[in-house]
């Protein structure tokens, strides 16, 4: 755990120093937002404000999370590798990333709500879908980047290989979504779904845990 903290707190350290990549992210959120609003203006059926909604935040996980492998040389690696379990180093990267992905996502949500309006959603299915939907959106593309990091081309071998590993989740995401705009939910229909999303955020996190020390020793 004092590895992964340290490792954590690295990671913030860096970002807090490297403003333009926070900053570009969240001018990336608002102008699409800023579009969509044009386009749609704030008149918009429900389904379309869901499905817009996911599809900004997954291109915004992608930007966000992406550059965890790829922006450290080989160099620092080969540094951390004397100091750090893989373990740690993975697990801190993944805890970061979910703390990040929750930040940009909850102010995503603000800002979508404001520009574009918010339907009558039931917070009890969705506000702990939307959570777990952003830790796994950012577990999943933090194992999908330490692949990548080994090729070259690190940000288009991130794309394709991130797209087929988060679509499953997306899938969840966006039908506990839809069932959220309904009055009558069933409990056992709610906690079904917020299960599989759960099942699927446990599953990738371990696999990245399993694999990723065999991509630490390549």
């Amino acid at each position: 755990m004092r590895e992964i903290t340290a490792l954590i707190h690295k990671d913030l350290m860096l970002e807090l120093r490297q403003k333009y990549a926070i900053n570009g992210i969240l001018l990336y959120v608002f102008s699409t937002i800023f579009v969509v609003q044009l386009s749609f203006g704030r008149v918009i059926d429900d389904t379309t404000w869901i499905a817009l909604f996911w599809v900004i935040l997954l291109f915004a996980a992608f930007n966000a999370v992406s550059k965890s492998f790829v922006q450290e040389s080989s160099a620092r690696r080969l540094y951390y590798f004397t100091l750090a379990s893989p373990v740690s180093v993975i697990a801190s990267k993944m805890i970061y990333n979910a703390l990040l992905m929750v930040f940009l996502g909850g102010l995503s949500l603000g800002i979508y709500s404001l520009f574009m309006g918010m339907p009558a959603l039931g917070m009890s299915l969705f506000l702990p879908a939307f959570i777990l939907g952003c830790i796994g959106l950012a577990t999943a593309i933090t194992m999908v980047s330490a692949i990548a990091s080994r090729t070259g081309n690190n940000t288009a071998l991130t794309a394709i290989l991130g797209f087929p590993v988060v679509l499953p989740l997306l899938l969840l995401l966006i039908k506990a979504s839809q069932l959220s705009l309904s009055r009558s939910v069933a409990d056992i229909e709610m906690l079904k779904l917020l299960l599989s999303i759960t099942l699927i955020d446990a599953v990738v996190a371990i696999l990245a845990i399993v694999l990723f020390p065999y991509l630490w020793r390549d």
